[in-house]
């Protein structure tokens, strides 16, 4: 009875841990029926979006964005995304709109779109010492570029000019990464020979790392940032464009774009009376609107790479630490149990039954992840039509990671109640045990015992694949490590994620160690 007692109080536990930290990391609720302005942004992208030296998300485009929520009353959620993610962030309406250094050259027919307000080209960054000088230099060189991004597509997309894809054709290797700060660390340690990105980001990092890299005069491509709101959203797009034109009248957008240090690169007009489908740009009347007299129209040096402390970055990894715990734990919750009535199914006496549990175990260790956590969030909107809230995000984390891992906890149960003698099971029948005593009684102790190492395997496995909740926009430890990452352009914050991540599964071996230790009274 005591051996009960010390189980379910130990499981109430890690509930507990579990609700608390789910708590932490939870939004709160509207207090009141305010309309939210969902703006969807890769937090990896500087000065555009980014985790400044506060822990908090900053950026042009972020100030922009809260400049037009203030001036229509709105209430501005600053959502991370995973980018590849981002259409179908848009199409589900877990975001109102993807406002970060979009380009829209080559995307026309994708989205609605506002006026361009950027003029960016795409650049080639080199080590300052580098023998390359002109794009032809490149030839038998590597070249690296992030994912799905502008730079790619002016080497290899389908409008790309004949001299890039010639270009892109005579390279010795054509690499991409998920970011630009993992692109730059590439460069410095020699893996590749040049960088193509996006002007911005590359004098943002630039100014961060000195004198060691410098940029080719000529340019790949030179392209339009605008907001891409969902396909036919016209309503929305009208509302903030109107917004940004009031704000170009009175001064308002001079003053963030210096503040940013994008004078040079601005390019919103009120001489654009049409949108790029065709329709028109709502009307403001620029005479009427009076200009501010602010001083922070004077022309900024730009923004500088954060450069937070080692306790700035444990503390903002801290709050990651959160999310991470709160997927940890409830994964265990439910995997744990779903694991142990998957076994018994598959165990069945019934054909059917036993052929279910043996494709569903198949289908969760057969496929990525990372598709599962995709199925399980966008399911409902893309197969039932149904939009999901935000709280949706962590649910579908949990319920991915939990069926996922019962499919895995599910074999390791059935191997051990398998390995138990059937001599014991046939004693206990002698004794007047039914089958359901003979389980709990002596098969299923002798189970866990065996099964320990196993299980302990997984679950320190499952610590570390916390990390890829980030494809769900979650911002659990390793996404702020990310973040922290490109905004102090510099590999610290991974090596504290590195070092969290080890004294964590550190603890948990400990602890299961412990309990693998007072199982030890059970003899083979």
């Amino acid at each position: 009875m005591k051996k009960r007692s010390a189980w379910f109080a130990a499981w109430f536990a890690v509930l507990i841990i579990g609700v608390v930290a789910m708590m932490a990391v939870a939004p709160m609720g509207k207090a009141a029926e305010q309309k939210q302005f969902i703006v969807g942004f890769d937090a990896e992208f500087p000065p555009y979006g980014y985790m400044d030296d506060n822990g908090e998300y900053v950026g042009f485009d972020l100030d922009l964005a809260e400049e037009v929520c203030k001036r229509n009353g709105w209430k501005l959620v600053k959502r991370p995304i995973a980018w590849d993610s981002k259409d179908s962030e848009l199409a589900t309406g877990a975001i109102s709109c993807i406002w970060n250094g979009f380009t829209m050259n080559g995307r026309e027919d994708n989205y609605t779109w506002s006026t361009a307000y950027v003029d960016n080209s795409q650049v080639v960054i080199v080590k300052k010492d580098s023998n390359v000088h002109k794009l032809s230099d490149l030839k038998g060189k590597r070249l690296i570029v992030q994912s799905d991004s502008s730079a790619l597509a002016a080497l290899t997309g389908d409008d790309a000019t004949k001299e890039n894809k010639k270009l892109a054709a005579s390279l010795k290797d054509l690499q991409q990464v998920a970011d630009y700060n993992s692109a730059f660390m590439n460069l410095e340690s020699g893996m590749v020979d040049a960088i193509a990105m996006d002007i911005g980001v590359a004098s943002y990092q630039m100014s961060a790392k000195g004198d060691n890299f410098r940029m080719l005069d000529e340019r790949l491509s030179s392209e339009e940032y605008g907001i891409g709101f969902k396909k036919g959203n016209t309503k929305l797009r009208d509302e903030v464009q109107k917004t940004l034109l009031t704000m170009l009248a009175d001064g308002t957008f001079e003053q963030i774009v210096n503040k940013w240090g994008l004078k040079d690169s601005a390019c919103l007009s009120e001489k654009d009376t049409t949108y790029i489908d065709g329709g028109k740009v709502p009307y403001v009347d620029f005479s009427k609107i009076q200009k501010k007299n602010d001083k922070t129209t004077e022309k900024s040096d730009g923004v500088k790479a954060n450069k937070g402390g080692i306790w700035f970055i444990m503390k903002q990894l801290g709050s990651g630490m959160l999310a991470t715990l709160s997927i940890f734990v409830f994964t265990l919750l439910f995997s744990l149990p779903l694991g142990l009535l998957i076994a018994a199914v598959r165990m069945s006496r019934f054909a059917l039954l036993r052929w279910i549990a043996k494709i569903y175990i198949s289908i969760m260790r057969g496929t990525p992840l990372m598709l599962q956590l995709l199925v399980v969030f966008f399911a409902p909107y893309y197969v039932f039509g149904i939009s999901t809230p935000y709280m949706y995000r962590l649910y579908a984390v949990i319920i991915g990671f939990s069926l996922n891992y019962a499919a895995y906890f599910a074999e390791i149960y059935r191997s051990g109640i398998q390995s138990i003698p059937q001599g014991q099971r046939e004693a206990a029948q002698v004794m007047g045990y039914g089958r359901r005593q003979t389980f709990f009684r002596i098969i299923f102790p002798q189970m866990v015992k065996r099964v320990m190492p196993p299980v302990t395997n997984e679950v320190i496995t499952l610590v570390k694949d916390t990390s890829l909740a980030f494809v769900l926009g979650m911002a659990e430890m390793f996404s702020v490590a990310k973040a922290l990452a490109a905004s102090n352009v510099s590999m610290i914050p991974y090596a504290i994620a590195a070092l969290i991540y080890w004294v964590f599964c550190l603890f948990i071996e400990f602890i299961l160690g412990r309990v693998e230790k007072k199982l030890a009274y059970y003899h083979d």
